[in-house]
C-alpha cells in the first residue's frame, strides 16, 4: 500500500505547477506539468477517492491543476470544441457516452456464487467527469500548442525527460526496480514481469517497464527529430540521441526497440509530408485491428507459428494474449454498443472466489468491454483524427512551408495508438500529442481558407 510520501507528493503538486506557471511560458508550463506529473508521481492505488468524484490521480491532478491556473490567467481563446464536425462528435461521444452506458448497466451481474453491483446515478455523474478528465490536455494542448514553437517544445521536454529518466533507470537496471517501493512504499506492478535477459528492466515510477521502454523510445525520437531540424547545438543534440539509443537497448523491450528501428530512420531520412502519410497508415493500422479481430478475419494460428520460429517463449505469451481477447470480446458482444461498464464487469469471474480470470493487456479491448464499440471509435477516433487532419492540409498546401515537428509528432502518435494493441499505454503525454497536432491542423486550415478568400475576393475585383 502506498505511504504517506505518496499521498503528499499527490496533495503537494498543484503547487508544482502553479510554480511552473508562474515562471514559464503557456506552453512549456502545460507540458512540464502534465511531464513531471507523468514521470514522478506514484500510480495508482495512490489517489485521493472524493464522494461523487473520480478518483484523483497522477494522471488527472496535473492537468485538472494546469486547468485551472491557465483559465484564470490567459482564459479560453475560442470554441472549446474542435473546428471540425467529425471532431465535435468524437469528443461529445467520448465524454458523454458513458452517462448511457451506466443506465444500460444498472442491474447487477453473477458468475455463480459471486456477484458484482450495477450502476446507479452517481456513477452517471462521477464517469463523465473522469472522461472530461481524461481529455484535458487534449483541450490544452489544441489552444496552447498549436503552433510550431510550441510543438518544439515538447520535442525538447521529451528528450530532456529521457535524459533525466536515464539516471532513474540505470540506477534499476543495476539494482533491480526499487525506487518506487523506497520512495513511495509498494511496488506497482509484478516484480517477475521486470526481469528480461539475465538482468532488469527498469520500471521507476512508471505502471510496468513497458512504459518506461516506451517512453524513452519518444524521447530517442525526439534528440533525432531535433538534431535534423537544429541549426545549432547539433553535436551535442547528436550525442544525447545516441546516449539515448543506448538506454533504449538496456531498457529490454523488444516492442518499443522495434518502434525505434523504425522511426529513426524515417524522422532523419524522409520530409514532414511523407512522415504524415506513414503516420496516418500505422493510425489506420491500429484502427483496423481491433475491427478485424471482432470480424474474426486475423489469421491468429499464422501468426501463432511464425511467432514460435522466432520464439517459442513469446509465441506462448502471444497465445496467451490471443485467448483471452477472444473471450473479452464474445463477452463485449453481449452488450456491444454501450458496454459493461465498470467494477470488472467487462471480465470474467471465478464463480466461487470472484477472482478475475481474464486479462485486459490492450487498451482497444479495454475500452470496448467498459464503453462498447461506441466508447471505441470516439477514443481511437480522437486520436487519429488529427493525423487525418494534417495530411488533407499538407496535400492542400503543395509544397507550402509546414512545420518540420509536426512529422516526428504525428510519428510517436500513430506508434503509441498501434502499441494500445497489446498494451494499455494511452497516457497524458498522448492526449498532448493529440492535442497539439488537432490545434495546428485547424490553425493551417484557418490559413488556407483565409487565403482562398482573399485570392477570391482580388479575381472579383479584376473582374468588375
Amino acid at each position: 500500500m502506498p505511504n504517506p510520501i505518496a499521498f503528499l507528493a499527490l496533495a503537494v503538486f498543484p503547487l508544482v505547477v502553479v510554480a511552473l506557471y508562474g515562471r514559464l511560458r503557456a506552453d512549456r508550463a502545460l507540458v512540464w506539468s502534465l511531464m513531471l506529473g507523468y514521470l514522478f508521481l506514484p500510480e495508482p492505488p495512490a489517489v485521493f477517492d472524493l464522494p461523487l468524484m473520480p478518483p484523483l490521480n497522477k494522471h488527472n491532478i496535473p492537468a485538472l491543476m494546469a486547468f485551472m491556473i491557465a483559465l484564470w490567467r490567459y482564459g479560453y481563446d475560442g470554441p472549446i470544441l474542435p473546428q471540425n464536425l467529425v471532431g465535435k462528435v468524437l469528443l461529445l461521444l467520448f465524454v458523454f457516452s458513458p452517462v448511457i452506458t451506466v443506465f444500460t448497466n444498472e442491474e447487477p451481474i453473477f458468475f455463480g456464487q459471486v456477484g458484482v453491483e450495477g450502476h446507479n446515478f452517481k456513477h452517471a455523474l462521477a464517469l463523465p467527469i473522469e472522461q472530461f478528465l481524461l481529455i484535458l490536455p487534449f483541450l490544452m494542448a489544441r489552444q496552447f500548442l498549436a503552433d510550431g514553437g510550441s510543438q518544439r517544445e515538447i520535442l525538447w521536454a521529451l528528450m530532456i525527460g529521457g535524459l533525466v529518466y536515464s539516471l532513474f533507470m540505470l540506477i534499476e537496471i543495476r539494482l533491480s526496480p526499487q525506487l518506487n517501493l523506497w520512495v513511495y512504499g509498494y511496488y506497482q506492478h509484478l516484480f517477475g514481469q521486470s526481469i528480461r535477459a539475465g538482468g532488469y528492466r527498469p520500471v521507476v515510477f512508471l505502471y510496468h517497464g513497458l512504459w518506461v521502454a516506451f517512453f524513452t523510445m519518444t524521447a530517442v525520437v525526439s534528440a533525432y527529430a531535433l538534431w535534423r531540424n537544429s541549426k545549432e547545438t547539433r553535436f551535442k543534440l547528436l550525442m544525447a540521441a545516441l546516449y539515448l539509443t543506448g538506454i533504449m537497448v538496456l531498457a529490454k523491450s523488444l516492442g518499443s526497440l522495434l518502434f525505434m528501428v523504425l522511426l529513426v530512420p524515417l524522422v532523419v531520412l524522409f520530409s514532414t509530408g511523407v512522415q504524415v502519410r506513414i503516420a496516418i497508415v500505422i493510425g489506420s493500422i491500429a484502427l483496423a485491428y481491433p475491427i478485424l479481430k471482432g470480424a474474426d478475419l486475423i489469421p491468429q494460428d499464422q501468426l501463432l507459428a511464425q511467432a514460435a520460429a522466432i520464439d517459442p517463449q513469446r509465441a506462448g505469451s502471444l497465445e496467451f494474449r490471443f485467448d483471452n481477447e477472444n473471450t473479452l470480446l464474445e463477452r463485449a458482444y453481449q452488450k456491444p454498443i454501450f458496454g459493461w461498464g465498470s467494477f470488472g464487469r467487462n471480465h470474467i469471474l471465478d464463480p466461487v472466489n470472484g477472482n478475475i480470470l481474464t486479462v485486459t493487456d490492450g487498451r482497444w479491448i479495454i475500452v470496448i468491454g467498459v464503453y462498447g464499440w461506441v466508447g471505441f471509435i470516439a477514443e481511437f477516433g480522437l486520436l487519429l483524427l488529427p493525423l487525418i487532419l494534417l495530411g488533407r492540409e499538407i496535400a492542400a498546401r503543395r509544397g507550402q512551408e509546414i512545420s518540420p515537428y509536426i512529422g516526428p509528432l504525428s510519428l510517436l502518435l500513430a506508434i503509441n495508438a498501434l502499441d494500445m494493441l497489446p498494451n494499455a499505454t494511452l497516457t497524458p503525454l498522448t492526449w498532448l500529442l493529440v492535442g497539439a497536432l488537432t490545434g495546428y491542423a485547424e490553425k493551417l486550415r484557418a490559413e488556407r481558407l483565409k487565403i482562398t478568400k482573399h485570392s477570391t475576393a482580388m479575381k472579383w475585383q479584376s473582374v468588375m
